[in-house]
């Protein structure tokens, strides 16, 4: 893993957003040449991502592009939006927070502020804030007709999948996923399904809905969330997660969770899949193979992805001895 260590135990009373034992060091300040992003769940420094060369180039000139917009149009929450989304996606999530931060100052109404800054919230694995956040943004769009959300780095087709309400609903059943609080996962995960209008949203949604039920213990409740997966989907984006819900319906063979200790994922797609093969070994009773899985996924080094950071909270359960 490309971080080091972080001096401190790991006991019985682990948190989910920090460990107990460890002095959480104060927020990253870029501007103090300070090279780590975030805390991992298990005490590691998490030192900004380093992109290909190409990428970098091309998303810093957005980013570039995106400050001189904002600048340009100082009373536009649009534009500030894109320079955090434009910060975000260089890895820059210290950076992006604090303008999202300055964006709720300016515009306390605007759920998207709050969307925005949770989804990095969850990266530096501030969990409760980015509860706080998606739940401030839930009260505000309650009533408010449902917007597609355009993409900062489009998919092969270039057509959006996401929409502000599913995008709330999906990030706050990860964060309380993430947190362990499983019923309050699933709970979010239906409304999320509720207003998901395309394959791609309903595959992902229901990746986080059955997980939740099956850690709770509600396996029939769990089989019933799949019955809307049918095979000859169209997924634009989502395939991880339609790989997954359909290996969930038929059973995951134990050739697909051996794959998964022999491979280190390197993408943040691969860390998904890989996480669900896991979790699937893990509340089936294979502790010790979804162990090993677990820190095989982290090996891969992919730390801001949501798989990594579901990997990353279970190890931190399991040496906390906690569910």
């Amino acid at each position: 893993m490309n971080s080091s260590r972080v001096a401190c135990v790991i006991v019985a009373t682990l948190s989910a957003t920090f460990v107990t034992g460890c002095r959480r060091p104060q927020q990253p300040d870029p501007a103090l040449g300070v090279e780590y992003e975030a805390i991992s769940l298990l005490g590691d420094t998490l030192r900004r991502p380093v992109l290909e060369a190409g990428a970098r180039e091309r998303m810093q000139a957005q980013m570039v592009a995106a400050r001189m917009d904002m600048a340009a149009r100082p009373d536009d929450p649009d534009a500030l939006i894109w320079f955090g989304r434009r910060l975000a996606y260089l890895g820059r999530y210290v950076e992006a927070i604090r303008t999202f931060s300055d964006g709720i100052q300016r515009f306390p109404d605007d759920p998207r502020m709050y969307r925005h800054r949770g989804h990095r919230y969850i990266s530096v694995r501030q969990l409760d804030e980015a509860i706080a956040d998606f739940t401030r943004a839930a009260e505000l769009m309650a009533g408010r007709p449902d917007e597609v959300e355009p993409d900062g780095q489009p998919n092969a087709r270039n057509v959006p999948i996401g929409s502000l309400q599913s995008n709330v609903w999906y990030h706050l059943a990860l964060a309380h996923y993430l947190k362990g609080d499983w019923d309050a996962a699933a709970r979010a995960a239906r409304l999320g399904i509720q207003v998901s209008n395309n394959p791609d949203r309903l595959v992902s949604q229901t990746h986080w809905l059955y997980m939740a039920l099956r850690r709770v213990g509600r396996a029939t409740e769990a089989a019933a969330a799949l019955e809307p997966i049918r095979d000859g989907f169209d997924i634009i984006e989502n395939e991880s997660y339609y790989r997954l819900v359909k290996l969930y319906k038929t059973g995951v063979p134990a050739s697909v969770v051996d794959s998964v200790l022999t491979t280190i994922p390197v993408s943040s797609s691969d860390a998904s899949f890989a996480y669900g093969i896991a979790n699937w070994a893990l509340y089936n009773g294979d502790t010790t193979r979804a162990v090993r899985a677990f820190e095989q996924i982290l090996k891969g080094g992919s730390w801001a992805s949501f798989g990594y950071i579901a990997a990353e909270a279970n190890l931190a359960r399991h040496h906390g001895q906690r569910r």
